[in-house]
């Protein structure tokens, strides 16, 4: 309410020469506040960045008694009553095993310079070991033809989870053996392919596969006690260790070796000095059983002692093996492992995340743009790593397809654009990321969760196989055509 002065003052005001009608509007709406709002400055990557997307054989092929395939676990797991969501499997999944050509044209269509796809160790080696299959290499010599003759540089995963059956009913991951068997199929695929592919990734995400011997959520589907769980970790990342010896050995000069692994991407709560530095520690420490052992040739005093009784065991040959060099790595990731500083040995705590933490359709996809800028930074810090890929960053969505056929996807394209915005935040301050692959290309079988969960940028359609570019797909052609962002 106006006061006695206030009121008399505005009156007199009002009845002014100076603030007239007209004045008044002139003074609302002065021709110097009509600002036309300037262009954001472009975040632009650096020239021969490589933009890619990726695939993994068992989740997109189909294909699974042809040609003389041998089943896989995921083929056993997937077809075990409760496993896999709705009863999902991977028998026809994206058929792209009949439709590569199709599904290349759709890379081209994107602008895509690489694609990663992995594959399937039983389509070469049916049994696991012994004499090799041709007709199963011969798909994936055709689809790197395809592939070049379009222009895209094909990287190639060696182990995307499909470990073949036969080898898995001699103890699978629980025995060194399946680590030799790996190196010798690594060894031989390289010496076949590499005339052509100059990038190969020995395994993906052990972390993730190690989890179907340890919580019975994947495939083979055990739940071992923790001794078990540590050794089968073990066998994985000597796995790694031995096939990068034996690609060396049997690829062609030239041949660039690396893995693909899904590390916990620390990020600090508060981008303070003390927290960054307890992010660092942590990094280091909730890694130690696959990407530190690897980079450094040692499990960390922390993680054995952890361990305990139950630390896996190991020779020196087998550390020397694991900490085998290789020129560059592979981050897959999707989600931030928030970390403060505290008083404890260790320096560090992790924050859980609350019930209200924004996520994806899938419930463990907490979004945090920050984990594309802190995990390759630190990574690369910690380790001194000259060349990194993001290997794998995607979402998953609900994804519904509109009477007029278009799927509008904002929430990926939300969660794309501020990933990215960090990815280049990292680039633009020296960190050695020189490409990403988004996860996925299409739709396709989500492990556990069958076709439940859409990750793709091209709707799949699994009844008459049709894919459909959803509205992510035309924001990253852009992202491709910009080499960065508006």
């Amino acid at each position: 309410m106006l006061n006695r002065f206030s009121r008399r003052t505005f009156a007199r005001l009002l009845g002014s020469a100076a603030l007239a009608p007209t004045a008044l509007t002139t003074i609302a709406t002065p021709a110097s506040a009509e600002v036309t709002p300037s262009a954001p400055a472009a975040r632009t990557f650096p020239q021969g960045f490589l933009w890619g997307s990726a695939t993994a054989s068992y989740q997109v092929e189909g294909a699974v008694n042809e040609d003389g395939r041998g089943p896989s676990i995921w083929d056993t797991f997937s077809h075990l009553p409760g496993k896999v969501k709705n009863g999902d499997t991977g028998d026809v999944a994206n058929d792209h095993y009949h439709r590569y050509k199709e599904d290349v044209q759709l890379m081209k269509a994107l602008g895509l310079k690489t694609y990663r796809f992995s594959v399937a160790w039983p389509r070469v080696f049916p049994q696991g070991t012994g004499t090799p299959n041709p007709k199963g290499l011969d798909f994936y010599n055709r689809l790197i033809d395809e592939l070049l003759a379009a222009d895209i540089q094909p990287y190639c995963t060696l182990y995307h989870w499909d470990l073949p059956q036969a080898l898995e009913d001699k103890g699978g991951w629980q025995s060194r053996d399946t680590s030799e068997a790996f190196a010798n199929y690594a060894g031989y695929v390289a010496g076949h392919l590499s005339d052509r592919v100059k990038y190969f990734m020995t395994l993906n995400e052990m972390s993730s596969f190690v989890n179907g011997y340890a919580t019975g959520r994947h495939a083979p589907g055990l739940k071992l006690p923790p001794a078990g769980v540590n050794q089968v970790r073990h066998h994985a990342v000597l796995a790694h260790g031995l096939g990068v010896q034996a690609i060396r050995a049997h690829a062609k000069p030239g041949t660039r070796v690396g893995l693909a692994e899904n590390i916990s991407a620390c990020v600090p709560i508060i981008e303070t000095p003390e927290h960054i530095a307890a992010t660092a520690k942590a990094m280091r420490e909730v890694n130690a059983g696959y990407l530190t052992v690897i980079m450094e040739g040692r499990y960390t005093d922390a993680y054995l002692a952890h361990a305990g009784a139950d630390a896996p065991k190991f020779t020196d040959a087998d550390m020397k093996a694991i900490g085998t060099p290789v020129d560059f790595v592979g981050l897959n990731i999707y989600t931030p492992t928030y970390i403060r500083a505290d008083d404890s040995p260790a320096g560090f705590a992790r924050i859980p995340s609350p019930d209200s933490y924004p996520h994806m359709m899938s419930p463990w996809l907490h979004v945090g743009p920050e984990a594309l800028y802190w995990g390759p930074k630190l990574a690369a810090q910690l380790w001194n790593i000259k060349e990194i890929y993001i290997t794998e960053n995607g979402a998953s969505s609900t994804d519904v397809l509109t009477p007029d056929g278009h799927v509008y996807d904002s929430d990926r394209v939300m969660y794309l654009r501020n990933y990215l915005t960090q990815l280049h935040r990292g680039v633009s301050e020296g960190v050695p990321v020189r490409g990403y692959f988004l996860w996925s290309l299409m739709d396709n079988f989500e492990w556990a969760d069958g076709y439940a969960y859409r990750f793709g940028i091209h709707y799949v359609d699994f009844a008459t196989q049709k894919r459909t570019p959803k509205e992510s797909a035309h924001f990253y052609r852009e992202v491709i055509a910009r080499n960065g962002l508006a």
